[in-house]
């Protein structure tokens, strides 16, 4: 078997192995192992890149691949080591932008590379040589678009720079002309190669990108960040075409193809056009109805909460990214265990962009070890909340604001939400009653069954088990009582 037969075998097993990362991460029951498959397959695949580069690098070469290699994985280890979870959606964010960083050299330096006629010391001629120079320019463009729309995106969730989404007068004139400039551009490249497009396409793909997540709210980046991973996925194909190399071009279509699909779940979720999502068309400023309270709100401490949780015989908790914030999974899980204890049916209640990632929320109860069989989706716990004797909704706002129903003028309108307020009563943990992510006020505050607990979400939930141990506890007898 020659060098390059095992690697072209070695890489289908990577693609194997990642096939079966995909599945494993799509439950939480086999999310461990999933993890282990994509590992054990990145690790088949640099192998196999490095052996297969070996036959024509000199050991200078190879040395400094294997120092890159090193410090890359280091800084990687750190970074996944000291993240919080509450980073995390931004840590992908920034990761996205490495790939599409990545495709933008890979395409400049296919271009350098042929042009110079470096390329095995032949240039390619005639059709081949149209097909290169079209991947060159498809592929910076799409890399330099992901890269400056991941970092956009990596400032808005981490908060350096406002959510609120960036309003251009004709933003969409801006995007379709950048769009039209590339294809016209492109088909230039094709037919006279020069380094002056190669500059003007990038530096408009750059703008693009940017400009794409600007126009983008802070209430829709999940989908945002979900769509970013699909975009370096497709990054990461255009530079294995480039390169000739197989596994690339299979990794980057599968990541850029689940990527796109778990972007089109969300946005049903969401109740937003797909095509908005890749366009940058959705993300509009809050409707001034919506500013400001709309009543007067009740409020209740820890001891009446243990009291209603006490009396009750069902109770949903709705979580959201202020519990994550918090970190208040861990008593949330003592909560719902202590409760159970006492015959109390006990449920959580998962919408689909919970947090600012994909699945965040499910992550943080089963990290709390809260048993799957009772973290629903939303689809699956809607319809019970009328049968519900009391909702917790810790650190959740604009997946509970019954204005998506209820107010066709608010920008969350349409926006399938948690039906809390149908349950016989609600209690909303908040530190203040400023709006939400999306800077949409919630209705659900006002609303007669609806009582504000405030303060820190991990603090108000231990202070309600402390509660419940009180009641339980055995009432002392008064001394001088006759017996």
């Amino acid at each position: 078997m020659t060098t390059v037969t095992a690697a072209e075998a070695a890489y289908v097993v990577a693609a194997l192995l990642f096939i079966l990362s995909l599945a494993g991460l799509s439950q939480h029951r086999t999310s461990r192992s999933g993890v282990v498959w994509g590992i054990a397959g990145m690790v088949i695949a640099l192998a196999a890149t490095v052996g297969l580069a070996s036959r024509s690098i000199t050991a200078t070469g190879l040395v400094l691949i294997a120092v890159a290699t090193a410090v890359g994985a280091g800084i990687g280890l750190w970074r996944a080591r000291v993240v919080e979870m509450t980073g995390m959606p931004e840590l992908i964010a920034i990761m996205h932008s490495l790939v599409g960083l990545a495709a933008t050299f890979v395409g400049w330096n296919g271009y350098l590379d042929v042009d110079a006629g470096s390329n095995g010391g032949e240039k390619l001629s005639g059709s081949l040589l149209g097909i290169h120079h079209a991947e060159v320019f498809i592929g910076v463009f799409i890399g330099a678009v992901t890269f400056t729309g991941s970092v956009v995106a990596y400032l808005k969730l981490s908060a350096r720079i406002k959510s609120n989404p960036l309003t251009l007068p004709g933003k969409h004139i801006l995007n379709v002309g950048a769009l039209v400039a590339f294809v016209v551009l492109t088909v230039a490249f094709v037919a006279r190669p020069n380094i002056g497009l190669l500059i003007a396409v990038t530096v408009i793909a750059l703008a693009l990108g940017a400009h794409l997540v600007a126009s983008i709210g802070g209430g829709d980046m999940p989908v945002v960040v979900s769509m970013l991973n699909s975009y370096s996925g497709w990054a990461a194909a255009a530079s294995g075409f480039l390169l000739a190399n197989n596994l690339l071009i299979v990794t980057g279509a599968l990541v850029g193809s689940s990527g796109a699909y778990l972007s089109y779940i969300m946005c049903k979720a969401m109740n937003r056009s797909f095509i908005s999502v890749i366009a940058g068309g959705f993300g509009t400023p809050a409707a001034a109805a919506d500013d400001g309270e709309q009543g007067e709100h009740r409020e209740i401490n820890a001891e009446e909460t243990a009291e209603l949780l006490r009396d009750a015989s069902s109770v949903i908790i709705t979580p959201g990214y202020g519990m994550a914030v918090a970190q208040a999974q861990y008593p949330v899980a003592e909560l719902a265990r202590k409760l159970r204890e006492r015959g109390v049916e006990v449920r959580f209640g998962i919408h689909p962009v919970a947090g600012r990632l994909p699945g965040h929320m499910n992550v943080l109860l089963a990290e709390a070890n809260v048993p799957y069989d009772v973290v629903l989706e939303m689809d699956e716990i809607n319809d019970d909340f009328a049968a519900t004797s009391v909702v917790l909704v810790i650190g959740a706002n604009d997946t509970v604001n019954p204005a998506a129903t209820d107010n066709p003028a608010s920008p969350i309108a349409g926006m399938p939400v948690l039906h809390v307020w149908e349950a016989a009563n609600v209690v909303v943990f908040k530190r203040s009653m400023a709006a939400g992510y999306a800077g949409v006020q919630n209705p659900l505050f006002f609303r007669e069954n609806t009582q504000m607990l405030f303060g820190d979400a991990k603090q108000r939930v231990e202070d309600i088990l402390r509660g419940l141990d009180a009641l339980d506890a055995p009432v002392p007898e008064m001394a001088g009582t006759s017996r």
